[in-house]
């Protein structure tokens, strides 16, 4: 062996292979970074721990912030449900604005930094407002018979702590999750495997920028140049792409209106008169969320039951356990987080092995599909949830409960009645929750990553609002002239069981139009290709 050899082995053994290195990722000091020390599970499993601290402080407020204001502040079970949802869909659509800031200015990694301080000082004002003591009432009592003395300062000071908290979740929910999948290298069979995986349990790698317009730049152009062209023929573009060279097919078949893009009025050919085939493509990838994210609201609307009207229930329930000790009720929904740790393994390594065999998929089942079964199984909880409030109501009449004059009263029937429905919910999380979560990552452009994440939140965020909307008018409507709505405050005298039949409903109806828009979706191609001018 030669001098040159042994110089050459020993270099080979300490500097890094040449493809070791991941295409478009550095470290935090904009150094390439190398698949053998960087990112993958590795860095995956600290981002889990943010994550998990993060979801521990606001499920701990969400979960228990309807007994809260039904209870201290003395608010009427509508209005408590309304403003639990109106809270829960704020949190929702603030990611938008947070992944707007993340991806078009500060970036992910320094956008969590900037939103956990924002978090952390919203849950220190929080807990400040629950200490401060309530000055000039006593005796003060709500209409359930609860103590609700709150001095108009902890009444403000409590909602501004909480919409604070919103805003902090904001900047932190849509980046979380992006950062994390931007560890694992879609080009890469195994760590591309592992990307999914990573969804199902949902030094750093950090994307780098491209030197290129922004992605909203880009989107933006294909609509207002094909808006410009509204009158041009489908003529007109075969023509103009033919003298362009470019073939009919490479051109999806999807929202054809946006091939109007590809073509200026005057013929034009220089850069910025007209659009690429892949920047339409890429604005055609953006528009098809829209359907997809229209047909979850009603799976929204479902999904914000768990944290007011299923726990309401509760607290009418027998939550005895042993020696006097009774479940909180809001401490149920644990239920659901047990569900999906339990079933996330299952799916991962005994589902999505069986069903890849027979669909060649390496995710099993496509996302579109994942999402689809979730929605199923939430009309299947939702007719679980009206018979089991059937039942209750029952065994209040059989027992002169109805006009009994305290409204939480205790029934003799087992909190654990509930169990069912906590647990289906649990299950459509698995399928229809991480599905829309790799959907909307995958199936935007890659410098919107973020955003995607984002419009995923927000389905949940409007769905709230829907939620809201559909419980003050339904109370309204039904509550008239002097009659109980179906959410009085004696939960008794009230019909949640009608109000889970019309979810029961809606989420039919719905689940049959998403099967319509999920079987024309065209997916996105994987590979990101450079934009570049139609005709140069």
């Amino acid at each position: 062996m030669t001098l040159s050899d042994s110089v050459s082995g020993g270099l080979e053994s300490h500097i890094p292979l040449l493809h070791d290195t991941v295409d478009g990722s550095v470290d935090y000091k904009d150094r390439r970074v190398h698949r053998s020390s960087s990112g993958g599970w590795r860095s995956a499993f600290f981002i889990f721990g943010v994550e998990i601290a993060e979801r521990f402080a606001f499920f701990g407020i969400g979960l228990n912030l309807i007994s809260y204001l039904t209870g201290p502040l003395g608010q009427s079970t509508a209005d408590a449900a309304a403003n639990v949802n109106l809270w829960s869909g704020t949190a929702s659509l603030l990611p938008l604005l947070g992944a707007l800031i993340a991806d078009s200015f500060l970036g992910r990694y320094r956008t969590i930094l900037v939103a956990s301080v924002i978090y952390i000082s919203g849950l220190a004002f929080l807990t400040l407002s629950a200490m401060l003591p309530s000055l000039g009432f006593s005796d003060c009592k709500n209409p359930n018979g609860v103590n609700s003395c709150s001095s108009q300062l902890q009444v403000i000071l409590f909602f501004f702590s909480l919409y604070i908290v919103a805003v902090g979740q904001g900047g932190h929910k849509p980046c979380v999750q992006a950062f994390g999948a931007d560890q694992f290298d879609v080009q890469d069979p195994e760590e591309c495997k592992a990307k999914s995986s990573f969804f199902n349990w949902w030094t750093y790698r950090f994307s780098m920028e491209r030197n290129e317009q922004s992605a909203f730049v880009r989107v933006g152009r294909v609509f207002v140049i094909a808006f410009k062209n509204w009158r041009t023929t489908s003529l007109s573009i075969a023509v103009q792409a033919e003298n362009c060279g470019t073939l009919p097919h490479q051109s999806s078949q999807q929202f054809k209106c946006l091939n109007k893009a590809l073509v200026s009025p005057d013929g034009s050919r220089e850069y910025g008169e007209v659009c690429s085939i892949d920047e339409v493509e890429e604005a055609k990838s953006v528009l098809g969320l829209i359907p997809i994210w229209a047909t979850n609201l009603v799976y929204a609307i479902v999904f914000a039951q768990i944290s007011t009207l299923f726990t309401k229930q509760g607290v009418t329930l027998d939550r005895s356990i042993t020696g006097g000790f009774k479940i909180p009720p809001a401490s149920l929904q644990s239920v659901m987080g047990i569900t999906i740790v339990i079933f996330i393994p299952i799916y991962d390594q005994i589902l999505v092995p069986v069903t890849r065999k027979f669909t060649q998929n390496p995710a099993g089942i496509t996302m579109l599909q994942r999402i689809g079964t979730g929605m199923c199984l939430s009309v299947i909880c939702m007719v679980t949830a009206a018979l089991v409030e059937t039942k209750r109501l029952h065994t209040a009449r059989e027992h002169g409960l109805i006009d009994n004059a305290n409204a939480n009263a205790t029934i003799p029937m087992s909190i654990w009645w509930l169990v069912p429905q906590y647990v289906i919910l649990g299950i459509c999380d698995v399928f229809t929750v991480v599905g829309l979560q790799e959907f909307f990552y995958d199936q935007v452009p890659s410098e919107l990553r973020s955003v995607g994440m984002s419009l995923y939140l927000s389905i949940f965020g409007v769905g709230s609002f829907l939620s809201s909307f559909l419980i003050s008018a339904i109370d309204k409507a039904s509550g008239g002239e002097g009659k109980d709505s179906w959410f009085s405050n004696n939960l008794n005298r009230g019909h949640l069981d009608y109000f889970y039949w019309v979810l029961a409903g809606l989420s039919f109806v719905e689940f049959i139009v998403y099967l319509c828009f999920a079987r024309s979706h065209v997916y996105k191609e994987r590979t990101e290709h450079e934009c570049v001018s139609i005709c140069n």
